[in-house]
C-alpha cells in the first residue's frame, strides 16, 4: 500500500480508503472481516457517512485493540431518526449524534471532522456562519477531531469553502463524467441521461480549479463516488457509453491535483480485495489515457490529464509534472511560493525542451506540450 500526505494537516492516509455504506445491514462478526481486511491490505482511512447505529457500534468493537492504526473520517450532521439517515444542521442533534458516535467508536477523538453533504452556497453560508462551523472549530481546538472536513459535490461551495482557510480536507464527488458536468445544487442532475446527449468536451474549468486550489492551499481531498456507485464499471450503465475499469478509475481520481485517498465502497470482502489490488496492479492495468480518448459520448481535446503518455522525454522532463506546476500557477495568476520551490527540485524544467515533438505524437488528448514547456520556462526562469 502506499501513503499520501493529507494535504497540510500532518496525516497520512493510504491511496485506498473504505466507505462504509457497504457494512450496513452486517453483523459485528463481518464487519470484524472488513476490518481485519483493511489492516491485512494496508488500508488506514475509513469513512463513516452512514449514521447507521449498528454500523458504528460494530466498528467500535473491531476496531479494539488497534484503534491508531486507523485513520477515522466521521461525519456531523449526518443523523439516524426514525430508523433512517436524515441530514441535519439542528446543533442538538449535530452534538448528540456526534457525541453518541464516538461511543459508539469507543474512542475519545476521530482524525477527521467531516461537515457532511454541503451542495449548496446558501447552506455553506448557514453553516459557515452559524452553530455548525462553531461547534466544529470547538472540537478542533479540543482535541476531539484533528482537522475539519467538508463533504461536497458542487465545485463552487467546495471552492468557497477551502478558500477560508477553515477547511482541512475536503470529501469530493470525482470520476470521469463528473468532471466534465457544471457545478450545480442537485447532485442527481450530475448523472442525468440528458446532460449527456450532446456529449461534452473537457473538464469543466470550476472542477478544474477546485482540484489546483486544493492543491495549492495544502487541502486534502478524499475522494467519493470514483466508480459512479458502480454505473462508470457497466458498459450499460455508464453514461460515458463504455465501461471502465475499477484500477482506471482509482488512478484516474488520485491523478487530480490534492487527491490523498479513494474511499472505496465495498459491499464484499471481494469488492474491496479489488480496490486493494490496484496498488499492484501493472502500469498497463491502471492507464486510463486510451480509455478515456475513445469513449463515444466524451472527449478532453487538449486538456493535460497528468496520465504520463508523454514520457518519455528525450531531455530527461517530466513533462506531466512541469504541466501541473504550470496549471497551479496559472489558476493562481501568480507563482506561490510552494509551486516555485517544488519546480526548482525538477532535475529538468521547460527550459530543457528541444522541441522534437515526441511528447504531442504520443498524447491520446492533443495537448500542446511544446508550448506548455514554452510558458513553464518563461513562468519560471528555466
Amino acid at each position: 500500500m502506499r501513503y499520501r500526505a493529507l494535504g497540510r494537516t500532518g496525516i497520512q492516509v493510504s491511496e485506498i480508503g473504505m466507505g462504509c455504506e457497504g457494512l450496513v445491514n452486517k453483523s459485528p462478526a463481518q464487519v470484524r472481516e472488513f476490518v481485519d481486511l483493511m489492516e491485512a491490505s494496508g488500508v488506514t482511512c475509513i469513512d463513516l457517512y452512514t449514521p447507521a447505529p449498528a454500523v458504528r457500534s460494530s466498528l467500535g468493537q473491531a476496531l479494539r485493540g488497534r484503534r491508531d492504526r486507523f485513520v477515522l473520517q466521521a461525519h456531523l450532521c449526518s443523523v439516524w431518526k426514525d430508523g433512517q439517515y436524515m441530514r441535519t444542521r439542528n446543533i442538538e442533534e449535530v452534538r448528540a449524534a456526534f457525541e453518541d458516535q464516538l461511543n459508539r467508536l469507543e474512542t475519545d477523538h476521530v482524525e477527521i471532522g467531516m461537515i457532511h453533504y454541503v451542495d449548496s452556497l446558501a447552506d455553506w453560508e448557514a453553516v459557515l456562519n452559524g452553530p455548525v462551523m462553531a461547534y466544529a472549530r470547538a472540537l478542533k481546538e479540543a482535541g476531539t477531531i484533528r482537522t475539519i472536513g467538508l463533504s461536497s459535490h458542487n465545485p463552487q461551495v467546495a471552492l468557497a469553502a477551502v478558500n477560508t482557510g477553515l477547511i482541512g480536507v475536503l470529501m469530493f464527488s470525482v470520476n470521469p463524467c463528473y468532471d466534465l458536468q457544471p457545478a450545480g445544487e442537485d447532485v442527481e442532475e450530475l448523472w442525468a441521461p440528458k446532460n449527456y446527449a450532446a456529449g461534452l468536451v473537457n473538464m469543466d474549468p470550476e472542477r478544474q480549479a477546485l482540484y489546483e486550489t486544493c492543491q495549492r492551499l495544502g487541502v486534502g481531498i478524499t475522494v467519493m463516488k470514483a466508480f459512479g456507485g458502480g454505473d462508470l464499471l457497466s458498459e450499460t450503465l455508464s453514461p460515458a457509453g463504455r465501461a471502465l475499469t475499477v484500477f482506471q478509475c482509482l488512478r484516474y481520481a488520485l491523478d487530480r491535483p490534492g487527491a490523498a485517498c479513494v474511499m472505496s465502497g465495498a459491499r464484499t470482502l471481494e469488492e474491496l480485495r479489488q480496490s486493494a489490488a490496484y496498488e499492484e496492479a501493472s502500469e498497463a492495468e491502471t492507464d486510463y489515457a486510451a480509455a478515456l480518448a475513445a469513449l463515444p459520448k466524451i472527449s478532453w481535446q487538449g486538456h493535460c490529464m497528468y496520465c504520463g503518455h508523454c514520457a518519455p522525454c528525450p531531455q530527461g522532463i517530466d513533462v506531466a509534472m512541469v504541466t501541473k506546476f504550470l496549471n497551479l500557477s496559472l489558476a493562481q495568476g501568480d507563482v506561490p511560493e510552494t509551486v516555485r520551490e517544488h519546480y526548482g527540485l525538477l532535475t529538468r524544467g521547460g527550459g530543457d525542451c528541444v522541441g522534437c515533438g515526441a511528447c504531442e505524437t504520443r498524447c491520446p488528448f492533443g495537448v500542446p506540450v511544446m508550448e506548455n514547456m514554452r510558458r513553464a520556462a518563461e513562468l519560471f526562469g528555466r
